[in-house]
């Protein structure tokens, strides 16, 4: 075979043919973060504003459940009535929490990550503010004229006195500057920053008070009448509710006496009956052994006593009733507190006596009243009170006798009369036995089995709302500090002012001048303009200033070489 015959076998090309390769090359492995590169990765993205935006709107649609849905907390009546009228939904929203919003866990999620998050931003940002208030603005930009406010001229002030000028000028002005080579650099607004930073440290102090509040917060209220009085003790509620970290140490120590509750109502005209003023004068003491002391208690003007606020919240009339035996004797003599049924205090309530009544023939019974009043009786046929005040006062009553079931063991209203085991008092006729009383008159009872009596003296009653909350005050303070932080990052500029002074090759001083700010406003160039004016009194322009050629600038605003406009 010829040695000049060709091979036709492929070459072997080793390592260098597999760089020649036209085959896509696999792409390198992504190193792992591991578990700090994702806790930091975690910690950035729940610090950022848009996390904490979303956040707080998640808290926002959060707490709308709560204000449409019945709560445990505040009132666990309703919730027992929205369970048995939805029996498919209730079960569901009990599951989810929908009950007791603001201790959930769903939402107390929610709530803890705003606040970290909000803490996380704050810390960095609020570093970064310190270390600018320590440093100083930084120097001049070699070429001023590039800047979007400008202007310059030419003087024959030195230019050691026209930075001197400009210097003091600045200071006058509040802006922190110093001497930077041959340039004043002067920098304002530095309470913009502090606004945002104080706007997000009253959302951390909104945030404290609100779960401050959530937990240790107290709400009860109580019926007091005329001549009685309140001391703030948990048996002493009519209804008390509180927060979870709450405890009976925490009740503010004081108590108050009802001297008299006075009402005026409007008198004619289309709004006749309409309440004009309510007020309640108490006489109070803190703690076990303070001196009382007198004050009046109006609506929305509540008594306040260290963290607790005392609210006149409702009123009626207690009319004075006297229930005596078959004998004569005095088994009940006490004021009666009455519900409002309507505006014109039109009201209802029963007396109960459950001990020492004894009928006709000297058999123990339990006696009850019930009590239909009309502050004001309009005659006729009437049901109804024609006005809210004492001026034509009468008490319906109808009395039954026998067993009150108070002593079933089952809690029932005291405004309420189970007439379950009770029977009817009949007249003559057999007819149920009712009367129409006026204040002195006395009702017999059938067959002497004793009397009623409706006294002269007609009582008022006021319901007073004792408030506990711990961090109203951080909430008020925290709200005024948000707004202010706010107002202040949102109108404050934070803006740099540059004022370079040298000699020319003429041996004129060269005066220029130039302003930026972080974001785009007019506020900078009208500014700069007016210090231009000032500076420009102080080293005026050069005799053969008109002689050169002006010096524009990118801004209109701005005043051209021959001087500063004096505005």
């Amino acid at each position: 075979m010829s040695k000049t015959e060709t091979d036709n076998s492929e070459p072997d090309l080793g390592a260098a043919g597999s760089q020649l390769s036209t085959a896509p090359a696999e792409p390198p492995a992504a190193p792992g973060l591991g578990v700090v590169g994702w806790a930091r990765w975690f910690w950035r993205q729940l610090t950022s504003m848009r996390v904490a935006l979303l956040l707080l709107l998640l808290l926002s649609l959060g707490a709308i459940p709560g204000s449409l849905i019945p709560q445990s907390g505040a009132d666990i009546n309703k919730v027992a009535e929205f369970q048995k009228s939805h029996k498919t939904l209730a079960p569901v929203y009990d599951k989810l929490g929908l009950f007791h919003v603001y201790s959930s866990v769903w939402f107390s999620a929610i709530y803890i990550l705003l606040f970290v998050s909000l803490v996380g931003c704050i810390i960095p940002r609020a570093w970064q503010f310190v270390g600018q208030l320590r440093g100083r603005p930084p120097g001049a930009p070699k070429r001023l004229d590039r800047l979007p406010a400008y202007t310059t001229w030419r003087t024959t002030a030195a230019p050691e006195e026209v930075r001197e000028a400009a210097l003091k000028l600045l200071k006058k002005r509040r802006f922190r500057s110093h001497l930077a080579g041959d340039a004043v650099a002067a920098e304002k607004g530095y309470v913009r920053e502090f606004g945002n930073l104080v706007f997000h440290v009253a959302l951390i102090v909104l945030l404290i008070a609100f779960a401050s509040g959530q937990m240790y917060k107290s709400d009860g209220t109580k019926l007091v009448v005329e001549g009685d009085g309140f001391a703030n003790s948990i048996l002493q509620y009519d209804d008390f509710k509180s927060g979870s970290m709450f405890s009976t140490d925490d009740l503010v120590p004081f108590s108050f006496d009802l001297k008299n509750f006075h009402a005026t109502y409007q008198t004619s005209g289309p709004s006749k009956g309409t309440a004009v003023s309510f007020a309640a004068d108490v006489d109070y003491s803190v703690g076990a052994y303070g001196k009382s002391k007198r004050t009046t208690i109006k609506v929305n003007e509540p008594l306040h006593i260290d963290d607790a606020k005392v609210y006149l919240v409702s009123h009626g009339y207690a009319p004075v009733i006297t229930v005596r035996d078959s004998k004569g004797k005095v088994v009940y003599h006490d004021a009666v507190p009455l519900l409002p049924l309507d505006s014109n205090v039109t009201s209802q309530g029963v007396v109960k006596v459950m001990d020492g009544y004894q009928d006709a023939k000297g058999v123990s019974e339990q006696l009850g009243v019930s009590l239909f009043f009309l502050p004001t009786y309009g005659g006729g046929s009437s049901v109804l009170s024609s006005f809210p005040a004492l001026d034509n006062p009468v008490l319906n009553l109808t009395p039954y006798h026998g067993d009150l079931g108070v002593n079933s063991g089952i809690p029932q209203s005291v405004y309420q009369l189970d007439k379950t085991h009770m029977k009817e008092f009949k007249d003559s006729k057999g007819a149920q036995f009712r009367d129409n009383l006026k204040p002195g008159q006395t009702m017999q009872l059938p067959n002497g089995a004793g009397s009623v009596t409706f006294e002269k003296d007609v009582k008022e009653w006021a319901g007073f709302e004792i408030v506990q909350e711990p961090g109203s005050g951080w909430a008020l303070g925290g709200a005024l500090a948000a707004i202010f932080g706010l107002a202040a990052s949102l109108f404050i500029q934070r803006r740099r002012v540059w004022v370079r002074a040298v000699q020319g090759p003429d041996g004129v001083t060269v005066v220029e001048m130039a302003g930026l700010g972080r974001s785009e406003s007019a506020k900078v160039p009208e500014e700069l303009g007016d210090l231009a004016g000032i500076l420009y009194d102080q080293a005026p322009g050069a005799p053969d200033a008109e002689d050169d050629e002006p010096v524009t600038s990118p801004n209109p605003e701005v005043v051209p070489a021959e001087g500063p406009e004096k505005r």
